[in-house]
This record gives C-alpha cells, structure tokens and sequence, in this order.
C-alpha cells in the first residue's frame, strides 16, 4: 500500500507540535498553535485558503484562538504572528502581533475563532511595523476566497492589499475584518528571542538560526503550503513590475516577463 505523502507530512509536523508545546514558553505556544492553524490547511484542500492566493502572498499572519466576546457592543481580541516572504522566496522569521478591534449592533455570547491574513502586498505589513495598521482604512481588506481549484487566472483579479479567513469547527471562511487594527507585540518579540533591543526588520532579515526550533516548525508548514504552485516571473515580492536589468533576481509573482519582446 502507497503512504500518502501530504497524510504523512501532516502526521510528522502533528508529533512536532506535540513534543514541542509540551513544555513551551508563552511565546513559543502561540508560534505552536499558529503552526496547528497552518497544518489544518492541509486537510482540507477543497474548503481551505487558496493556494494560487498564498503562494503569491507577501505576508501571512495568523492569529489563533482570537476571542470575540459581546453583550449589546462587540470586542475582538487576539494575539499571533505574522511572516514574510523573502527575495529567495523563502519565509523570515515570525514577528508577534496583536490583533484588536470591535462591532456595533445588538448581541450577546462569545466565541473563539482562528484568523489568517494573507498580505499581496508590502503596504500593509509596513504599517504594523511603524505602529498600527487599520484593516480596510490604512489597507483594504476582502473576505477572502475558499477552495483550492481558485486559479492563478482568477488571482489576478483580486484588487484588495489583504485577504482575511477564520476558521471554526475546523472548516475555513472568508470574515469582515473591517476597522480591525493589527499592532506589533514589541514584549512579546522581546522575550522569544531574548532581546530587548530586537525590532521587526531585525526579525524579519536575520537567519532562522536566532528563533526557537518551533519558528521553523512554522516555517516549514507554510512553506509546503506555499510551493504547490510555480513563482510566475516578471514581479517582485512588493507586487511591482521589474525592469529588465532586474532579470537576474528572484522572481515572485505576478505578470509574465515580456521585456524579451
């Protein structure tokens, strides 16, 4: 009998999170639960973030177990980490986010949800470092596609900076994230890569060597995610059209490359 490669790489990364959230840190068990979100797009490929959307993402933040709670006036709360995609195409390191925000109308009760942010462009990722990015006023924001059969053709389409998901009972949908705010949790990069002087460019440029081993977990989960569909020449990672003298660079995402014409 044939083992199923993807069935098997989801068992090996499961036994990883396990051993490794046993005796975590604070910090290191977001980065686990973070990679579990991760890990549950494996199974489910047909009801699940696009891949032809993930593998041109710039950024992707997940925010696990994000609390929303209510009673007349709404708050959501929650605290993740968010990667971004490097000129090799590889994925930096995480740096820990905050995500914060509220909503109006009668309601009542509470319930915990995962969120994804998948980031097409650098935009937005910029204003968490600077200090705060507002979800639909500093970068717009869409309810994001479902399924794995949304194509590269159908991609292009795609006009909004952000695309966001939740996922409850262990099934993936699109979500409003509007006048949500993504912050940078400074305390928390601090004590996970025991620096008080760390900042998120240093996170994000330094080798995977200065994280904890759970980060490559991550890591390595996204990147399984992310590799399924060919890079598309002609773009770089900021979503923006490169000269010919560029040709010798990495090449991301995007327009095919017709300076040859």
């Amino acid at each position: 009998m044939k083992t199923n490669p993807t069935l098997a790489a989801v068992a090996l990364f499961a036994l990883l999170l396990n051993s490794t959230t046993e005796a975590a840190t604070r910090e290191e068990k977001r980065v686990g639960d973070s990679a579990d979100v991760l890990e549950q797009l494996l199974r489910i490929p047909e009801k699940t973030v696009p891949q032809a959307l993930l593998s041109r993402a710039y950024a992707v933040a997940v925010i696990p177990n994000v609390v929303k709670a209510a009673f007349g006036l709404g708050a959501r709360r929650g605290k993740g980490i968010i990667v971004i995609r490097q000129d090799d195409n590889s994925w930096s390191n995480p740096a820990f986010v905050t995500l914060t925000g509220g909503s109006v109308g009668w309601q009542i009760g509470a319930q915990s949800t995962d969120i994804i942010l998948v980031f097409k462009t650098r935009k937005g990722v910029d204003g968490i470092e600077n200090g705060r990015l507002t979800l639909g006023a500093d970068a717009s924001i869409a309810a994001g596609p479902i399924g794995r059969h949304t194509g590269a053709s159908t991609d292009i389409e795609f006009q909004s900076e952000v695309y966001s998901y939740s996922r409850s009972r262990g099934l993936f949908a699109g979500v409003s994230l509007e006048g949500t705010g993504v912050t940078m949790d400074r305390k928390a990069n601090a004590a996970f890569y025991d620096s008080i002087s760390i900042t998120p460019e240093r996170i994000f440029a330094s080798s995977p060597n200065i994280a904890p081993d759970i980060a490559n977990t991550f890591v390595q989960i996204l990147t399984m995610q992310t590799s399924q569909l060919p890079t598309q020449p002609g773009m770089n990672v900021q979503g923006t059209i490169r000269a010919p003298d560029e040709a010798t660079e990495p090449r991301i995402f995007g327009m095919p490359d017709n300076s040859s014409n």
